[in-house]
C-alpha cells in the first residue's frame, strides 16, 4: 500500500458544471477522510491534490477560440491540502464552451510532478464528449501517459450505465456496477455495462480510457438527481477511490499481476522446462 495519494482533479468549466464544481469540496474532504483512516496520508507524507480547469473561455487565446487547461492554485500552490478546495486562489469558471479532457489531461503531465513514492489517480469530471482542440492528442497516447505512472483515471461522465437489477451508479473495469439503495448506500454487483445514453463519443473517448488503465466511469446524471441517489453516489465513488488507491503502486514502482495471471505465469514457466528461455516480443 503506498504510504499518500496524489490525487488529481480535470475539470470542465463549461456553463452547465456548476452542480459538478460545489460538489467537489465535499466528495474531496470525504476522500480525504477515508484515505486516513485506512492509513494513506496518515503519517509524515500528507495526500495531496491538484485541480486542472479546462473549457474555459477565461483561457482564450488570441487568434482562435482555444481553451486551454490551466492550473487552480491554492496558497500559490500546484499541490494542497484537502481543505484548499474550499480557498482556491481562482474559483472554477462555467463561462466556456469546449472542452477536451485529453487536452486537460496531457496539461497535467507536462505541468506537474507527482512523487515517486505516492499514488497517483486522476479524476476527469466533464459532461460533455471530447472537443478536439490538438490533433497531436491520440487515444492511445493519453492511456500511456496514464498507465505510465502507474495511474487510475475516473471519469464523471454524461453516461448511462448498469448492473442486472437496474441502473447504475457506475461500473469499474471488472465490470462491478454500483447500485443506489435507496437509503444513501450502495451495492455492488457483477455484469455491469453502459446501458442507453450517453453523450455522442464519450463511451469511446472517455469511458473506455477509464476502463483501459483500471479504473471507474460513472453517470454524472446520477450526481444531478441529488438526494439520497447523490448520497449514494459520493459513497460509492469515495469507496471505491479509496480501495483503488490502497492497491495501487507508486509511480515507477512494477505493477502487481492479478493472482489468476501469477497462476497462468506459473504454468507457463512449467511448459517451457527448467533449461530453457523463451525471448519475449
Amino acid at each position: 500500500m503506498p504510504v499518500a495519494a496524489d490525487v488529481v482533479l480535470i475539470v470542465d468549466e463549461s456553463g452547465s458544471m456548476g452542480g459538478e464544481h460545489a460538489w467537489i469540496p465535499d466528495m474531496v474532504s470525504a476522500l480525504e477522510s477515508a484515505l486516513k483512516s485506512a492509513g494513506v496520508g496518515a503519517g509524515a507524507d500528507p495526500n495531496r491534490y491538484a485541480l486542472v480547469g479546462f473549457g474555459s473561455s477565461s483561457h482564450d487565446q488570441p487568434g482562435g477560440l482555444v481553451q486551454e487547461p490551466h492550473k487552480h492554485t491554492s496558497g500559490s500552490d500546484d499541490w494542497f491540502a484537502a481543505s484548499g478546495f474550499t480557498n482556491l486562489d481562482t474559483p472554477l469558471v462555467t463561462d466556456g464552451a469546449t472542452e477536451d479532457g485529453w487536452a486537460g489531461i496531457d496539461f497535467f503531465f507536462d505541468n506537474y510532478t507527482p512523487r515517486a513514492n505516492a499514488a497517483l489517480n486522476v479524476i476527469l469530471i466533464t459532461d460533455e464528449d471530447r472537443d478536439n482542440t490538438d490533433n497531436t492528442l491520440s487515444f492511445a497516447g493519453i492511456q500511456n501517459q496514464l498507465t505510465g505512472a502507474n495511474s487510475l483515471l475516473n471519469a464523471v461522465v454524461n453516461c448511462n450505465f448498469a448492473g442486472p437489477s437496474g441502473a447504475a451508479l457506475g461500473v469499474d473495469s471488472k465490470r462491478n456496477a454500483y447500485i443506489a439503495d435507496g437509503n444513501g448506500g450502495f451495492t455492488k454487483e457483477g455484469n455491469g455495462s453502459k446501458s442507453g445514453f450517453c453523450a455522442r463519443t464519450t463511451f469511446d473517448d472517455y469511458v473506455k480510457l477509464a476502463w483501459n488503465t483500471g479504473g471507474a466511469a460513472w453517470d454524472l446524471q446520477k450526481l444531478r438527481a441529488g438526494g439520497v441517489t447523490a448520497d449514494s453516489f459520493t459513497k460509492a465513488f469515495v469507496d471505491l477511490k479509496v480501495a483503488e488507491i490502497q492497491q495501487q503502486p507508486p509511480i515507477g514502482q512494477p505493477t502487481v499481476p492479478e493472482p489468476a495471471t501469477l497462476a497462468l505465469f506459473g504454468l507457463g514457466l512449467a511448459g517451457l522446462g527448467f533449461g530453457r528461455r523463451k525471448a519475449q516480443v
